[in-house]
């Protein structure tokens, strides 16, 4: 739990600062600039995911049950958020020009206030409530059919059926996550909000600029997708995206914006 003192809740001056496409480039280049000040620290934390993911494969494997995979890739952006207070620790040392360790990493864990772990653990219900979902469509639409990674391969359309429905069925969870958790988890991580008014000041920045804010989330799930498909390359992605997240954060809300940070 947090040590950081109770502040009062200020959510009246939150005002989301205009953002543009711009920025989204803007961010995924600060991205890769930390990751480039930091690899080794950012490709260890990352390799916990990886690991956990090859683990998960291995099971759908011996089951025979590789289509699951593409919801599994889904679902990992409903827990995405769970894992930003380790990222978030390392790219405020580095924006202070300070060398991050691993203890960072456990630090903004530890930082994080109470209401970010409420929201964690919606995101962690949330995920659960949609592998079951993917479970009993996939048992609708394939069946007991064996299917390993191989045959995946084949692209066959009984497994673009149950991945286009599968697809509908988490784009709807992950559009109220995002939208709810954006911002919400770096206000409330900062000390800039509380559990409620980040949440509101969140839904508003993302309505307040929909297009620009449904072109970051839709890149956001496309590369992070992608990546846990192809499991290494989210040793890479994972932090790049976190750290630019970071960023994206501060440009829709600068700390002169509202209250200054913790």
């Amino acid at each position: 739990m947090s040590d950081r003192p109770n502040t009062p809740d200020s959510s009246a001056n939150l005002r989301p600062a205009p953002t543009s496409f711009a920025d989204i480039g803007a961010s995924v280049r600060f991205g890769l600039d930390q990751f480039r000040a930091s690899p080794l620290l950012s490709v260890a934390f990352s390799a916990l995911f990886v690991a956990i993911g090859l683990v998960m494969y291995s099971v759908l494997e011996f089951g025979q049950i590789a289509p699951m995979s593409l919801s599994l890739a889904g679902g990992f952006m409903l827990v995405g958020p769970i894992l930003l207070a380790g990222f978030f620790s390392v790219s405020d040392k580095l924006r202070k020009g300070r060398h991050a360790a691993f203890g960072d990493i456990w630090d903004g864990f530890r930082r994080m206030p109470r209401g970010g772990w409420v929201i964690s653990f919606v995101c962690g219900l949330l995920f659960l409530i949609w592998v079951t979902d993917a479970g009993i469509l996939y048992g609708f639409m394939v069946g007991r059919e064996p299917f390993g990674f191989l045959r995946l391969l084949r692209i066959e359309g009984l497994v673009v059926n149950y991945a286009a429905y599968s697809a509908i069925m988490g784009g709807v969870l992950a559009f109220i996550l995002f939208t709810v958790s954006a911002f919400s988890i770096p206000l409330i991580y900062d000390g800039r909000a509380q559990l409620v008014s980040g949440v509101v000041a969140s839904v508003r920045a993302v309505f307040g600029r929909f297009g620009v804010m449904m072109c970051w989330a839709l890149l956001l799930a496309a590369v992070i997708i992608v990546s846990t498909l192809l499991l290494p390359l989210l040793l890479l992605t994972l932090p790049v995206m976190a750290y630019a997240s970071r960023e994206f954060y501060f440009r829709t809300f600068p700390p002169e914006a509202g209250a200054p940070t913790a």
